[in-house]
């Protein structure tokens, strides 16, 4: 009996040392199974959650030690691997380096807004001089990462950190930019001043030369849970734009927009090779759907997906509401960061830790998108007549569904 109360008092003391968000002090699902496994059972277990890459598993990439110091000494997770396309003799190897950023907010949501500001600056940074120490040429950051997530407090106050195209966030950017020749793309929360000091939640292109590309704003409001964006911006008006950088064509496809396997394939239709998801998102709602849903959208669609989630609990000073009937809160959840990259052959890196702030970055051979188109041919192989007709008629208000009803039942009735 002593024993086995010594051994619940230890695994009591080991949960209770466990960073919030971790999976029983691991910092991933990956993780834990490789400590868990053994070696021979985790290749395995690796395959089927992973896939293979043309047939073997994902490779590592050996990263700069400046990037390797810059996350000991700011304690970021960092990791990275590469995509390979097959051999082709006619196209040379079109190989892009990729990085995701996720973090949490880096003071108390009651300090005061522009400290706040500041403070976020300050915590980016050296993520983003690692990814360009590191040769990333594409970069993106989370949604809406210059504040805290806000809109499920529904207080007004926050569109304070809406901010114009132009704004301070893509100037600092901006000049990371040019000093990396690196394509980032800056999820903001716009004030467009031009309309009416309309909001829209709104990505940034900006190109390797600091020059400003262009804008996609969030097509798919939530409207569930805690998600009370619509009290603060408007639906999208830009379309499903593709970005043709110096390095690769790019879109993005802005939270609950992955939730819409149309707007993942509209993205597509438009020629993207890779497809970024700045989200935010909490465990108990979305964290099973969010392995399935870019993974799948990236093999849909024969490109590559990006998806970036921030991390930690973000406490309001006033408790709010979800309208449920449950007891007022003053958190919206933990945001399980988590982020990750897909490619079209179905193969998927491991993803970042569920509680610090990280930065992973991937080679990514671009052949690999028509390779994968020629080999399943999903494209060719569609009916988009047959579904621009049922589309077109869904939107008539005299449209009925096609049902054919079983004859018996109709004379039973």
């Amino acid at each position: 009996m002593e024993g086995e109360e010594n051994g619940g008092k230890i695994e009591a003391k080991k949960e209770a040392a466990a960073p919030e968000g971790s999976i029983h002090g691991f910092e991933s699902l990956h993780r834990l199974l490789e400590a868990s496994l053994e070696p021979k059972v985790f290749q395995e277990v690796n395959r089927l959650l992973l896939g293979l890459n043309c047939g073997s598993p994902l490779q590592r990439l050996d990263l700069p030690e400046v990037a390797a110091s810059l996350s000991a000494n700011h304690d970021f997770d960092l990791q990275a691997f590469c995509f390979h396309a097959e051999k082709e003799l006619l196209r040379q190897p079109r190989t892009v380096r990729v990085g995701l950023v996720q973090n949490s907010i880096a003071l108390p949501t009651s300090a005061p807004f522009l400290d706040q500001k500041k403070a976020i600056l300050e915590k980016v940074k050296p993520m983003i001089d690692a990814a360009g120490a590191s040769g990333v040429n594409i970069l993106c950051l989370q949604e809406a990462w210059m504040m805290p997530f806000a809109f499920c407090t529904r207080e007004k106050r926050w569109c304070e950190f809406a901010e114009p195209v132009n704004g301070e966030s893509t100037q600092f950017l901006q000049d990371l930019a040019r000093k990396y020749n690196m394509v980032i793309v800056n999820p903001i929360l716009e004030r467009d001043i031009n309309h009416g000091e309309t909001i829209w939640n709104t990505a940034v292109i900006i190109g390797n030369h600091g020059n400003i590309i262009g804008i996609h704003r969030k097509n798919h409001i939530p409207r569930v849970g805690d998600f009370n964006e619509s009290t603060y911006y408007m639906e999208g008006n830009t379309g499903h734009p593709v970005f043709e950088t110096a390095f690769g064509k790019i879109a993005v496809n802005i939270c609950y927009g992955r939730h819409h396997p149309l707007n993942w394939l509209a993205f597509g239709l438009n020629g993207a090779e890779i497809v970024f998801n700045p989200s935010a998102t909490v465990g108990e709602l979305s964290e099973p759907m969010w392995p399935i849903e870019a993974r799948n959208a990236a093999i849909a669609n024969s490109y590559y997906v990006g998806s970036i989630n921030r991390i930690g609990t973000e406490v309001f000073p006033n408790p709010f509401t979800s309208g449920d009937g449950k007891p007022q809160h003053s958190d919206f959840g933990h945001f399980y960061g988590s982020s990750h990259f897909s490619a079209p052959d179905a193969s998927c890196t491991p993803s970042l830790s569920r509680y610090r702030d990280g930065l992973l970055v991937s080679d990514m051979d671009l052949n690999l998108c028509r390779q994968l188109k020629d080999k399943w041919g999903f494209r060719m192989t569609a009916r988009y007549d047959l579904y621009a007709k049922m589309l077109s008629r869904y939107q008539k208000p005299e449209f009925s569904p096609q049902v054919v009803v079983d004859p018996h039942l109709q004379k039973r009735a």
